[in-house]
């Protein structure tokens, strides 16, 4: 007996055009890291192999870079160190998980991504990064804080971070407060406040800090320095310091006196910074086995630091 067979109904064209599709893309044959890298050199990059794998992708303008180049990258599985200087605006909240399986990611450094604190925690599967930099992070202001960054805490060898030129705030210092792994922080060009600062003291395997001013706010409303004398009694407290710059400040003798209260210091940075040559000779007297690197700013650096630190 001939079992009733009831025929099945036709495919829609547009269900048939989707499994073409499909399995075009399936048989499709990956690119080789040679062959991506030929693409990759075509449009500036610099780029290192090791053993016949790309260990190292430098660009020093990504303003062209798309959706098919941040895949491109994402299939290096061997790169240690990639660098995306110069307006990298295409890499957003959408094309940043193109860069999640770089497993083998131990540096990484943006320019002008444009991201959201929530976009950052596609970067929590580079379980290996040690380094990492963001600069003009969603530049100008598009309501990033820097919270986002407290996802960071799944990443345990991360040791060295830059966030500068971006609306982080006391948000996003909090959220740095919780990377007890870092060693190195460096900070400028922001809008974090006094109060931010003392964010950074559960930091207590931090060896090395910058600390720059605040950034003028972009609508021309005032907004508080985040950097001067009283800056330095939060950073005393910070005693596993054996390195600290400062950039872009007015200081005295009786605010840089509270660094005696740092044992391990070992080298003071004082960059564009305002301060008497008589302060700054009471002070070598105050830490004499701390290298202090400073020089007296000229009448335009001056001129142009009080411009810079009015509210």
């Amino acid at each position: 007996m001939k079992p009733n067979l009831v025929p099945h109904p036709p495919l829609p064209s547009r269900l048939i055009a989707c499994l073409l599709a499909f399995l075009a893309i399936a048989h499709t044959t990956t690119a080789s890291d040679a062959e991506i890298a030929a693409k990759l050199r075509a449009l500036g990059a610099q780029i290192t192999e090791t053993a016949g794998a790309v260990t190292k992708v430098s660009f020093k303008d990504c303003s062209k870079l798309g959706d098919a180049e941040f895949r491109d990258l994402g299939q290096f599985k061997s790169l240690k160190a990639l660098t995306l200087y110069g307006k990298c605006h295409g890499l957003t909240d959408q094309t940043l998980p193109l860069l999640a399986g770089l497993g083998a990611l131990e540096e990484l450094g943006t320019d002008g991504i444009q991201v959201t604190d929530a976009g950052l925690t596609a970067l929590t599967t580079l379980t290996n990064l040690r380094s990492a930099s963001f600069f003009h992070i969603a530049y100008p202001d598009k309501g990033f804080t820097g919270a986002g960054f407290a996802a960071f805490k799944a990443l345990p060898k991360l040791e060295r971070l830059t966030v500068a030129g971006t609306p982080f705030n006391d948000r996003g210092m909090a959220a740095i407060g919780q990377l007890t792994q870092l060693k190195e922080f460096s900070t400028w060009h922001t809008y974090q406040t006094q109060a931010g600062n003392e964010q950074l003291l559960p930091l207590k395997n931090l060896r090395s800090l910058k600390l720059g001013q605040r950034l003028r706010r972009y609508d021309g409303k005032p907004n508080l320095l985040s950097l001067d004398d009283t800056t330095l009694a939060t950073v005393a407290k910070l005693t596993s310091l054996e390195n600290l710059s400062l950039d872009e400040v007015r200081l005295t003798h009786a605010g840089l006196s509270t660094l005696k209260a740092l044992p391990a210091l070992k080298k003071l940075t004082l960059l564009r910074t305002d301060l008497a040559a008589a302060d700054l000779a009471k002070l070598r007297a105050d830490l004499p086995a701390v290298t202090i690197d400073w020089k007296p700013l000229t009448d335009p650096e001056r001129k142009a630091l009080d411009g810079f630190l009015k509210p």
